[in-house]
């Protein structure tokens, strides 16, 4: 009986040992890992004011990502996408709640396989980007198109283009303004400058917010409101634009 008793105990331990060394490593080590990180300390004497002479609000905590690559259907092992999966959900969501960013930005790449997954491939896609980076109400999420999301620059087309931005109501170049700061998102696919129906569509417009920003700077400056250059423009807030892309 004692001896029975003893390899129990001894079985009872290793359990312990090998359960709790998973939990650690799975769950618990990413909370000292984050934790290692810190928003950057602003001077209040080198940003107290914005461009119009006006106190600027506290700091916008932005958080930025890229290229998650969720494997697809055809290159993807499913025990690769178990593990790599669980890494980026847990990493994400502790750093949510350990930062509490207010926006955060996955810069592109966003899928492995997104330039030939075919209709039912690409919704587990999304289904699963969906579940690994649900956040809050008060956090957001801003996605930007990659080469691997619609296909290199000469595979690239409308159809992966415009499913992409339905997922993720997002078009391929926009002005996002959290706070009083301007974040200038492009599609860097599209500027390869020979000419294509898609980077035209995106050259243009370029133009036009490059023309929507000069406007808000110049209504800013001047005192006197919108000048009739900028009639039509639409006015953000007016400091530079912090520009991301691929």
């Amino acid at each position: 009986m004692p001896r029975f008793s003893v390899r129990w105990m001894v079985a009872l331990v290793l359990i312990l040992l090998v359960g709790g060394a998973f939990f650690y490593c799975e769950y618990l080590i990413y909370f000292p890992t984050i934790l290692k990180c810190a928003w950057p300390k602003i001077s209040h004497a080198r940003g107290g004011e914005g461009t119009d002479g006006r106190p600027m609000d506290s700091a916008v905590r932005a958080m930025v990502l890229s290229d998650t690559h969720l494997l697809g259907a055809v290159g993807g092992h499913w025990f690769d996408k178990l593990r790599r999966e669980w890494q980026m959900e847990r990493a994400f969501q502790t750093a949510l709640w350990l930062l509490r960013p207010e926006i955060v930005f996955i810069l592109g790449d966003i899928f492995d396989e997104g330039k030939w997954s075919s209709p039912e491939h690409w919704e587990d896609d999304v289904r699963r980007f969906h579940r690994m980076f649900r956040h809050s109400a008060d956090t957001e999420l801003v996605v930007l198109v990659g080469n691997h999301d619609i296909g290199f620059h000469y595979e690239m087309d409308w159809f992966k283009l415009q499913r992409f931005e339905k997922v993720f109501n997002a078009s391929s170049t926009r002005v996002v303004t959290k706070r009083g700061v301007n974040f200038l998102l492009v599609n860097s696919v599209a500027l390869h400058g020979d000419g294509c129906p898609i980077c035209q569509s995106v050259e243009k417009e370029l133009i036009k917010l490059s023309r929507d920003l000069n406007c808000s700077l110049q209504s800013s400056q001047s005192g006197s409101g919108v000048t009739d250059s900028c009639e039509d423009a639409q006015l953000y807030p007016p400091t530079p634009p912090i520009m991301l892309q691929v």
